[in-house]
């Protein structure tokens, strides 16, 4: 029996796009002299949600949320290191507006990849079009890990979830610098920031994590799954 992909609900699970490696001398050409690279701040938004998709967005460089904003507040779908691609539900052809906001956690950088052009080497390349196909599936199925955390989870197994994501998707090491403030975090894990910080302690006090001002070093990962799984 085939086993069912582990899902981690902070961000989507291809380490990084390969994609353009995929395309002719000329298709990169193409992509080059159609695109413009662009540096934002902390903070910045990169796209508005409701305004016109033009463009694909590859991050080159960087750290930045994925949200939907409403009346009731902001929602965090994801977050997005760098080397991946972002907006590819503009490539729906039945859409023509960017369906949520991107904001950099961290000064970033992008590649805005002129949308038609995109459409045109997706029809032209299939190698190409089955990687970007792939990176939809991932992030509709990181998608529905997100939904089932925020709604089926309690309070530490979503923090629990958060932290080991960010540790094994983003940073990708045991120890490491949480660039994100405690509000970031708790506006991630579908909290408030007092709740955060109080879970916070309770996991060192635990022995779960230790932390040194903004670096978190995982002690006891295993323990952190079971609350993920169970929580």
């Amino acid at each position: 029996m085939t086993k069912a992909p582990e899902i981690n609900s902070c961000t989507v699970g291809i380490d990084k796009c390969i994609c353009f490696d995929l395309l002719t001398q000329e298709q990169n050409e193409l992509i080059n002299s159609n695109s413009v690279d662009v540096e934002f701040s902390k903070g910045e938004t990169i796209c508005k949600q409701g305004t016109f998709a033009t463009h694909i967005i590859y991050l080159s460089e960087g750290l930045v949320k994925v949200h939907m904003d409403g009346t009731q507040g902001s929602l965090i779908l994801k977050i997005i290191p760098n080397e991946h691609l972002i907006a590819l539900t503009a490539l729906f052809d039945g859409n023509t507006v960017f369906p949520y906001s991107v904001s950099a956690y961290v000064r970033s950088k992008v590649k805005l990849i002129d949308i038609s052009i995109f459409k045109k080497i997706i029809n032209e390349n299939a190698k190409f079009a089955y990687e970007i196909i792939n990176t939809i599936n991932s992030n509709t199925i990181q998608t529905f890990g997100r939904f089932y955390c925020l709604t089926h989870k309690q309070s530490y197994g979503r923090l629990a979830d958060i932290i080991l994501c960010l540790s094994e998707r983003i940073y990708k090491k045991q120890i490491f610098e949480l660039l994100l403030t405690r509000k970031e975090l708790a506006e991630l894990s579908g909290m408030t920031t007092e709740n955060v910080i109080r879970m916070l302690k309770k996991f060192k006090d635990d022995g779960l994590i230790e932390m040194d001002g903004k670096s978190i070093k995982l002690l006891n990962k295993g323990l952190l799954k079971k609350i993920s799984d169970y929580g």
